[in-house]
């Protein structure tokens, strides 16, 4: 059917000057087929495909959430040793290491 129209197409347009509507219609034609060629290629041409699009989609948007909250949680962490080490260097430094050695 669309193979018809765009002979259609071609045929008026052959031997004449096509006029704006006529070229409009080609371009809008083969761009179609352009793109459910390019579909097909890449099988998204089925009706499932748009709900498979959606899903990846989702699954994309997790998949960066995920990342996003183990890199918080990290650096979360990294903070807290970071805090640790430095009480433990002024502890050392103020000596109440060795007060908690000896005893007090």
């Amino acid at each position: 059917m669309k193979d018809e129209m765009l002979a259609r197409l071609v045929a008026q347009a052959e031997g004449q000057v096509a006029d704006m509507v006529t070229i409009r219609a080609l371009i809008e034609e083969a761009s179609e087929r352009g793109a459910g060629r390019a579909l097909e290629r890449l099988g998204l041409a089925d009706r499932g495909a748009e709900g498979d699009v959606r899903e990846l989609r989702e699954l994309l948007s997790a998949w960066r959430d995920a990342k996003k909250a183990a890199r918080g949680a990290v650096i979360g962490w990294m903070a807290r040793i970071a805090m640790a080490l430095i009480l433990l260097g002024i502890a050392v430094k103020t000596g109440l290491v060795g007060l908690v050695r000896t005893g007090l």
